[in-house]
């Protein structure tokens, strides 16, 4: 996969790469022990009646690794192998997803995420981000509505087929030209919900562009709606179910992931609106009792979990609030559970009705 970034930019990552490899070779030829210091980043903690740091960009920590630490060495030779393949990247203006990375050395690198970390790794080292690094993710995001851009010189025109799922673009920072006559962006957690929208023509209806992560949502899908809004100073409004996984995600499109903490300004949106589902809904649109489920011990923990969150309390005392609901009453239920009333209950009722609440509120 070829691609292009600004020419200045890549040559002087490549010899910032060198001059680093140039010193812990210098080290090791003078018998020293490479140091190499690496910070660390968070964008929580667990003490919400702390008066802490998260919300700030800067390290929150710092770890030394060196060669006089046996469990460190292998670490190290891990981290100086990809660097070399991501050297290799640069130098020939080629990307590689991080799947691509491990299978050019399985066997010494054992395990997906030990080229994870060292990816992270790098990209606090070099204060970049990853596509600094040619290291591209396997896009999973969908788009469609109100918009057309391009992408290293592929054409998406949505707005020619409103209802019809494009790709959301791997290549992030070589999309342009984005044109847009939308008046919000409307994030789901699903699929099935993106489909459900697409087949009820909800875009024809609604000036809007709909994103779906599939799920949880990768670097490329949370890079480009920040894009969006960005560039269209668009609303964005985000529909997960209403159990502590939706949630998470949710968070991670607010907040950023704590894996990833280190480049948080570039993936998150800090905007977002939650638009639902709501504990409350179940009551407000007459959810029968045999669509709501009991929240499991590892629901239970993993939302007891989520209100710990520092940022809930300092920035979103009402999700917080939202949160304990859900735990106090014991059940979740799914997006899908507010279409038993009709197969187009979403796109008809439901998100209209939030999406002028939302409008209407100050």
């Amino acid at each position: 996969m070829e691609g292009k970034f600004p020419i200045s930019e890549t040559t002087n990552l490549l010899q910032r790469i060198k001059d680093f490899t140039r010193s812990i070779v210098e080290d090791l030829a003078e018998g020293r022990s490479p140091k190499i210091s690496i910070n660390r980043f968070r964008n929580y903690c667990i003490n919400p009646e702390a008066d802490c740091l998260c919300s700030s960009d800067t390290p929150k920590g710092q770890e030394i690794l060196t060669l006089e630490r046996k469990p460190q060495t292998y670490r190290i030779d891990m981290l100086l192998r990809v660097l070399l393949i991501v050297q290799q990247l640069l130098q020939e203006n080629r990307h590689a997803s991080k799947r691509d990375i491990y299978y050019m050395h399985p066997s010494a690198f054992k395990a997906q995420s030990i080229v994870d970390r060292a990816i992270g790794d790098i990209c606090i080292l070099f204060q970049c981000s990853r596509y600094n690094l040619n290291v591209v993710s396997v896009g999973n995001g969908l788009v469609m509505g109100w918009l057309k851009f391009r992408e290293a010189g592929r054409k998406f025109d949505c707005l020619n087929s409103l209802n019809t799922a494009y790709p959301v673009p791997v290549l992030v920072e070589e999309v342009e030209d984005i044109v847009s006559l939308a008046e919000y962006i409307l994030v789901v957690e699903k699929e099935t919900v993106f489909q459900r929208l697409a087949n009820d023509m909800f875009c024809k209806t609604n000036r809007c562009i709909v994103i779906t992560g599939r799920g949880y949502p990768d670097v490329s899908t949370r890079r480009f709606l920040r894009l969006l809004m960005e560039k269209l100073h668009l609303p964005v409004h985000c529909l997960v179910d209403c159990d502590p996984y939706g949630f998470e995600i949710l968070a991670t499109y607010r907040f950023g992931s704590m894996q990833m903490a280190y480049d948080i300004e570039s993936l998150r949106a800090p905007d977002m609106k939650w638009l639902g589902a709501f504990p409350s809904d179940s009551e407000i649109y007459s959810v029968p009792k045999q669509c709501l489920l009991p929240l499991t011990e590892e629901d239970k923990k993993r939302t007891e979990a989520l209100l710990l969150r520092c940022y809930l309390k300092r920035e979103m005392p009402r999700w917080r609030l939202e949160l304990e609901t859900m735990l106090k009453r014991g059940v979740k239920f799914e997006i899908e559970a507010l279409s038993v009333h009709s197969l187009s209950f979403l796109s008809e009722v439901y998100i209209p009705s939030k999406i002028r609440r939302e409008v209407s509120s100050p």
